[in-house]
């Protein structure tokens, strides 16, 4: 019996096959979890639909997170279709590309408000959507970022917009938590994802990442899909508010070890 065997989860984020979103749902589908998939634009369609076919999902629905009608009207079909949820996994995040090279100061009013929108303002409208939808002992789980709190040079506004997100993460979980709902964010190391292909010098910062980690190991979708099992199982009945490191424990380091040059 998997560690989700009965339980209804709903992935929002999907874009294609190197997604983090994808490692969830992958590991989500092995726990024996039902699985609804969301994501944005009709362009990546036909890259996910193969994919949640591969998985048996037939809950596979378009939603732009900047849209509070398109959120409701999801929050509409899953009720009418699962009747409660108990797993939102919120793998969504977006900045321009010219707000991820050069100074932070340069970052515009626009694409402030634009990153703000879309990486942590949905999450919260994910949760008021859905609140009445779940289940008790459910969890709601979004994705973050060691630059959050410590300064990645080119990662600029989505930084910013991670330790909002970050925070968002605590009062929801404080907010939820009297109906046993528990909320917390992973926050993964370097990945190459879409979302990463934006960043200016992820390479270079790829490689970096794995020279620093404690277990010289890069991190892939398939380690951050096993720790939404666990934040999504039972096995951490009474984690909630918490930032949960999978990242080699690159995020330990203060400096570079150079003992051994």
């Amino acid at each position: 019996m998997g560690l989700l065997e009965g339980k209804t989860a709903l992935i929002f984020g999907l874009a294609n096959k190197n997604s983090i979103a994808w490692g969830v749902a992958q590991a989500f589908h092995r726990e024996g979890a039902t699985v609804g998939i969301s994501y944005a634009g009709e362009i990546l369609k036909r890259r996910v639909e193969p994919l949640a076919e591969s998985i048996g999902c037939d809950f596979v629905e378009e939603c732009d997170v900047s849209k509070d009608e398109d959120i409701e009207a999801i929050a509409a079909k899953a009720a009418e279709r699962f009747g409660k949820v108990d797993i939102i996994i919120h793998s969504i995040g977006f900045a321009n590309r010219d707000e991820l090279k050069g100074p932070f100061y340069n970052t515009s009013r626009e694409g402030f408000h634009l990153a703000m929108d879309i990486s942590v303002y949905s999450f919260v409208a994910l949760a008021r959507a859905f609140q009445p939808l779940m289940n008790p002992g459910g969890a709601m789980i979004s994705m973050t970022y060691h630059g959050s709190v410590k300064v990645t040079p080119n990662y600029n506004v989505m930084g910013v917009a991670k330790a909002a997100l970050e925070s968002s993460t605590r009062y929801l979980a404080h907010d939820l938590g009297p109906q046993g709902v528990r909320v917390n964010a992973i926050s993964a190391g370097p990945i190459r994802t879409l979302a990463a292909a934006g960043v200016s010098g992820f390479k270079a910062m790829y490689k970096a990442f794995e020279e620093m980690a404690p277990l010289h190991e890069n991190v892939t979708i398939e380690d951050v899909g096993n720790a939404a099992v666990f934040l999504s199982s039972n096995l951490s009945a009474r984690t909630t508010g918490e930032v949960f490191y999978v990242d080699a424990g690159y995020n330990i380091m203060g400096v570079p070890d150079t003992s051994k040059d």
